[in-house]
């Protein structure tokens, strides 16, 4: 399995499958939970750094707590969680792209840092320029990587699936966009 970015002995296959195909077939229709999820995800990620030794109690509490805020900022400061989310989530995906093409180390590397900077930006502007769009790549990205990497998949398949299922994702969200009566932003 998978468990590159997150350190912790975090094992729910079944929740991050589901949120996964939620994010993947309903990112944008869901930004809210978009938001949550990218929240949790570097709360989880982040809390063994900021202060290792805790339990996965810890882990847990801090991840969803950073989800509720996000999910928070989504719906009352929707501009500001616009750019926290497109960071956060073009960041996340870069280093996530980072580690499956240079190894687990990459993580914990500059290198992985300056992709996720680099991706950070990266979807800050994709996210304001082209906020729909932006959403349903991001969040086709994230439910694709939510769901790839609790599937035992040999590393060397991991970016070829996590690609055919974003752009599965992709395609549903852009066929449900094109039919809203009146597209947001």
């Amino acid at each position: 399995m998978h468990r590159d970015l997150l350190p912790t002995d975090l094992d729910y296959p079944l929740a991050f499958v589901l949120v996964g195909l939620l994010l993947l077939l309903l990112g944008r229709r869901l930004f809210w939970l978009f938001v949550a999820v990218i929240g949790f995800v570097a709360g989880v990620a982040a809390a063994p750094f900021i202060l290792p030794h805790q339990t996965e109690l810890f882990t847990l509490v801090v991840g969803l707590s950073l989800g509720l805020l996000g999910a928070l900022l989504a719906i009352f400061l929707q501009k500001i969680s616009i750019s926290l989310a497109g960071f956060a989530g073009g960041g996340y995906t870069a280093m996530t792209l980072c580690v499956q093409l240079l190894g687990p180390a990459a993580a914990h590397h500059p290198a992985g840092w300056i992709c996720f900077v680099i991706g950070g930006i990266i979807g800050i502007v994709l996210m304001n320029l082209f906020f729909n769009w932006a959403l349903m790549i991001l969040s086709s990205l994230e439910g694709a990587h939510m769901i790839v990497k609790q599937l035992p998949v040999p590393r060397h398949y991991f970016p070829y699936l996590l690609g055919a299922l974003a752009l599965a994702g992709i395609v549903v969200q852009a066929g449900t966009y094109r039919r809203s009566p009146k597209a947001e932003h």
